[in-house]
């Protein structure tokens, strides 16, 4: 898991050495186990590992390349996050996928499987992103891999299909004439 040691010492990234030596010699004194009223051993193994790698030119210049890596994958997490229509598309998704799995379940209640390839063929949704999908429907108990280790629809995902389409018009007149 990547740390940011420039948050970890609350210093900028473009801080220079006589700034990291002294809020390093600043938060090893605050942290440090023998200090009795503020010492944290864990914290301060951090902020010394934080200090010899910043504090270092090549290792400084090699972890700088992670913390790029690493703040451009959370402007993309930010991004994707505020991005309304993603939420959207990922309704439609799961939507479809629990779609095709009942009728696949109603047409043939013995052999409701359908594999991942075909999943992803039928979906239109690409293997790395149907991942998710198939893992938050599993979570929520509305499919599951049966024994052949395809994905079948379940009874709680049949009522979740269900509940999301109200009754037709006409099965309320068929209901209606029964009395």
């Amino acid at each position: 898991m990547f740390i940011d040691y420039y948050e970890l010492l609350e210093i900028s990234p473009r801080a220079n050495s006589e700034t990291i030596e002294r809020i390093f010699r600043y938060f090893a004194m605050r942290y440090h186990p023998d200090n009795r009223d503020t010492g944290n051993e864990s914290r301060f193994s951090e902020i010394v590992e934080a200090h010899n790698t910043l504090k270092d030119p090549v290792k400084r210049a090699q972890y700088d390349v992670q913390y790029k890596d690493h703040l451009s994958l959370r402007r993309e997490l930010t991004e994707e996050a505020s991005d309304a229509k993603g939420l959207e598309r990922d309704v439609v998704v799961q939507a479809k996928l629990r779609s095709l799995l009942y009728v696949k379940r109603r047409q043939d209640v013995n052999n409701p499987g359908i594999g991942d390839e075909e999943l992803e063929r039928l979906s239109g949704c690409p293997r790395e992103h149907l991942e998710f999908h198939l893992w938050y429907l599993k979570a929520k108990g509305w499919i599951a891999r049966i024994e052949n280790g395809m994905f079948a629809i379940t009874v709680d995902g049949i009522d979740r299909a269900n509940s999301e389409h109200p009754r037709e018009a006409a099965v309320t007149r068929l209901l209606e004439h029964t009395h």
